[in-house]
């Protein structure tokens, strides 16, 4: 079983050594425009919370980073080589059982989203940001890539086309990594729209890493929240990978 997922894992970090400098000037552009039009920029006179908008900021784009990469980082390719080079035919023949396949390529799609959440934060403490790292906010990061990888998995198996995968991220990914308690708080908000955001998982893990960066009390029921999307996402990632075989 441990050698079976890391096989896969084993095949996407060599992807990943093989494209490094095209994957990390890629990972680079879109954390970096965020942290100058609304760390710098835009939020240069602007405080929230008693704090400054760069520090209640950071953590938002680490989420939405690290949820996007994750997502598109398993997503696109396995949809890709399912439907149009076949190669996850491959994976069905071996004597791989689905459970490693989809743990390989979700272990993988960690390390994406947590290698692009070292570059946002690097760019951040550049910027001049003072963010305490502890173990919960690691623990959240982790449990946000691990997430949405899963969901990258689920997107893969069930879509069938590349036009609909765009789609899906312009419908679903984009609203989310925008609405859910990343660039602006939602305390001020209706009541009707605070209950929608706090249904998506991309606000609690807002929530849950901007009070661990900036010491506030932790909100447990957003790590629980968090923990509760991963294990059923990553349960319906290996479903639909049972359906497909």
């Amino acid at each position: 079983m441990i050698v079976d997922w890391y096989t896969i894992f084993w095949r996407q970090w060599r992807i990943f050594q093989r494209r490094f400098w095209k994957i990390f000037s890629s990972t680079l552009v879109n954390p970096l425009l965020y942290l100058v039009a609304f760390g710098w920029g835009l939020g240069r006179n602007i405080s929230v919370d008693g704090g400054s908008y760069l520090q209640f900021v950071v953590p938002g784009i680490v989420a939405l980073t690290s949820m996007s990469v994750s997502f598109s980082g398993v997503a696109t390719p396995l949809n890709i080589s399912r439907l149009y080079y076949k190669t996850y035919e491959e994976f069905i023949i071996a004597p791989v059982s689905s459970l490693s396949v989809v743990l390989g390529e979700v272990i993988a799609g960690c390390g994406r989203g947590l290698f692009a959440s070292v570059i946002v934060l690097g760019l951040a403490f550049l910027f001049g940001a003072k963010l305490y790292l502890g173990p919960l906010f690691w623990l959240v990061l982790v449990l946000n890539t691990f997430l949405f990888s899963s969901l990258g998995v689920v997107a893969a198996m069930l879509i069938n086309s590349h036009e609909d995968m765009s789609n899906f991220s312009s419908f679903v990914i984009v609203p989310m990594a925008f609405l859910s308690n990343t660039f602006f708080s939602i305390k001020d908000l209706p009541e009707g729209v605070k209950i929608l955001i706090n249904l998506l998982p991309l606000t609690h893990t807002s929530r849950a890493l901007r009070a661990a960066a900036m010491a506030n009390p932790f909100p447990w029921i957003s790590l629980w929240a968090i923990l509760g999307f991963t294990v059923v996402l990553f349960w319906l990632a290996v479903r639909v990978s049972l359906r497909v075989e």
